[in-house]
């Protein structure tokens, strides 16, 4: 009898469990439309996270994650990820961890997804970004060969947006590339590729006149020389 009774306390909790567990799973769908009608976007990645520990699901994660990397939470949406390249890993989870390792400043680990993204869905403004990190890291040959695929298959009306001024600007992507390869030329050999190096920049703001980046590349450049030439002369 007292068998009985435990199976019978048992089965009941168990009944309860599930009835509280789909309860809550309901109020937190509800929850989540409502954020989503208001815009609050803390609201929601509130919602998916009590929604993720009530159903664990892959793509709930991979949703988490966008949310965080969507609200600027890079770390978060990393530590819901993980920062691994799997095969199974979606189109929407290795764009979050490329992104947010590069926004985290790891362009080595970064490059690993954006190459994943490339090989799946090839384009200039992939391969621009890809190219720059790879000059970061010294990866001149892999980077040569982005930016010989961007020039190959740019076309003129292409942009591409830039933020190393306070408010963002767009640039010809064709002149993005020509500034990066300018920067790349340059850092295979300094002392002889100067020159070459500041054709390509003036070649850019020919196509773009008012692309900041290879102005103030330019600039740089041309300090170089004139302090080269000087020191030639003493």
């Amino acid at each position: 009898m007292k068998h009985i009774t435990m199976a019978l306390a048992l089965l009941l909790s168990v009944s309860v469990f599930a009835q509280t567990n789909a309860d809550l799973k309901k109020h937190y769908e509800t929850f989540l439309q409502t954020m989503k009608t208001r815009g609050d976007v803390q609201g929601i990645i509130n919602a998916h996270t009590h929604l993720d520990i009530l159903e664990p699901s892959v793509a709930r994660k991979d949703t988490l994650a966008y949310m965080y990397l969507s609200n600027g939470n890079y770390m978060q949406a990393l530590n819901t990820i993980g920062i691994e390249k799997n095969t199974t890993d979606s189109n929407m989870n290795t764009e979050v961890k490329a992104l947010a390792l590069k926004s985290l400043n790891r362009p080595k680990l970064a490059l690993e997804h954006y190459e994943v993204l490339f090989k799946k869905s090839p384009n200039p403004s992939l391969a621009y970004q890809i190219a720059d990190m790879q000059v970061q890291v010294d990866d001149l040959e892999g980077a040569r060969a982005k930016i010989v695929y961007g020039l190959t298959n740019v076309k003129d009306d292409m942009k591409y947006t830039f933020y190393e001024t306070q408010q963002p600007y767009e640039a010809s992507l064709k002149a993005a590339f020509l500034c990066l390869k300018g920067l790349l030329v340059f850092k295979e050999n300094q002392e002889t590729n100067l020159n070459a190096a500041l054709k390509l920049m003036n070649d850019a703001l020919e196509i773009d006149p008012n692309f900041n980046l290879a102005r103030i590349s330019r600039e740089a450049l041309e300090a170089q020389k004139a302090q080269k030439n000087a020191a030639n002369k003493n």
